[in-house]
């Protein structure tokens, strides 16, 4: 592009800007509608963010979890007391004063009201060994106590304090046959582990009638390059019937389902928004060439090509887009950012609690599919514009 033809577009562009006071009403309709679709986007992509998030840091690649073969996920586990001593005795488990580092857990999902509409929503209850905590390096009470072995006592994690009902500490619940009473809360660094209330294993079986059985073991490794040593070596145990998943690869696996359906809906929904942006875009660019008709016409008496008058149409509709794209960054950092929601784990038909996350990727993402926006919006005007006869705009008043 020649010299001349760059200081062409600059003018132009730059009178187009200078003009756009003018043209204020229909800018600002547009702008808004801009704003409103990424704030929308960006809000509903967050949700699949925070859930992912919450699963990555939940899991350990010196950590392993195993469950029935042919099991996808802990309901549909079921392990006898003999195997679950029989993955306690792999060499490859660390070990301490106590023994392996290794937890047999129970699952089970109890009804527990919602604190913001009074509905009974599925929180996990799990139940849980001696050395659980030892699994979890991150874990803490933060309120109250550790529940008792052996006594009906649970201790409850944070996000399930804030999002359910009755779960304060020294609160009573009836869970299953039997009375159960909140000792504390619990912490977790935000993992998957907060959404839940923990118990001990073995009162949870007689609680819920699972005599000796449970849905899954957690087995510390000496070390992450042991996981595929420690799986084979029970995967040709006659005496077993396991998959084995470090937990970074099982959480993974769980957030698939909801984080491609969120995408997938906070997608189409951007999708039918846009369209309604779009037009009023159209709108405002269209407006912006018929008010500038014969000032049009005029420069390219003068010589002015027809790619400037082109690109400074576009830089408005641009611009439009830039700014409606940043103020929804904005409005959807402030809104949505570290919000606390729960939803349903598919995985496990069970609520999740979670902070809405929006990270830089997903501002990015935001603002370029403003800025395409913009583009679309302005292209047809443009293109209007450029063609516009020289006499016929000379003729305009």
């Amino acid at each position: 592009m020649s010299n001349n033809s760059l200081a062409q577009i600059g003018a132009i562009t730059s009178m187009n800007v200078r003009n756009m006071s003018q043209r204020a009403a229909s800018s600002i309709v547009a702008l808004i509608g801009i704003a409103g679709v990424v704030t929308v986007l960006i809000g509903v992509l967050s949700i699949a963010e925070g859930f992912r998030a919450v699963l990555e840091i939940s899991g350990s690649d010196q950590v392993a979890i195993v469950l029935r073969n042919g099991a996808t996920d802990e309901m549909g586990s079921g392990l006898s007391q003999e195997q679950t001593r029989i993955i306690a005795d792999a060499k490859q488990a660390a070990r301490d004063e106590q023994g392996p580092v290794v937890s047999p857990e129970l699952y089970v999902v109890v009804d527990v009201p919602l604190k913001s509409t009074g509905t009974a929503a599925n929180v996990p209850l799990r139940g849980v060994g001696p050395q659980a905590v030892k699994l979890r390096s991150n874990f803490k009470i933060v309120e109250g106590a550790n529940f008792t072995p052996g006594k009906f006592e649970v201790v409850v994690g944070k996000g399930a304090s804030m999002q359910f009902s009755g779960l304060t500490v020294g609160s009573q619940l009836r869970l299953g046959n039997a009375n159960w009473t909140v000792t504390g809360i619990f912490e977790d660094r935000g993992s998957v582990a907060e959404s839940e209330i923990w118990t001990d294993a073995t009162v949870l079986q007689g609680a819920y009638n699972r005599g000796t059985s449970y849905q899954s073991m957690r087995v510390k490794l000496t070390s992450a390059s042991a996981m595929q040593a420690f799986k084979d070596g029970l995967s040709t145990d006659p005496r077993l019937n396991i998959r084995v998943f470090s937990e970074q690869d099982y959480y993974a696996e769980q957030s698939k389902i909801l984080v491609t359906l969120v995408s997938t809906i906070g997608s189409a929904i951007a999708v039918l928004m846009g369209l309604g942006a779009i037009f009023a875009a159209l709108n405002t660019m269209y407006s912006a060439v018929s008010s500038r008709t014969r000032e049009i016409a005029t420069l390219r008496a003068l010589g002015f090509g027809s790619a400037p008058v082109i690109t400074s149409v576009l830089a408005e509709a641009l611009l439009i887009g830039l700014v409606g794209g940043v103020v929804g960054m904005v409005v959807s950092y402030v809104a949505f950012n570290g919000v606390r929601a729960s939803t349903m784990n598919f995985a496990t038909f069970s609520q999740l609690t979670f902070a809405f996350t929006v990270t830089p990727q997903l501002l990015i993402q935001g603002l370029v599919y403003a800025l395409i926006l913009g583009f679309i919006g302005g292209l047809l005007p443009s293109l209007r514009a450029a063609k516009l006869p020289i006499t016929t705009g000379l003729r305009e008043l």
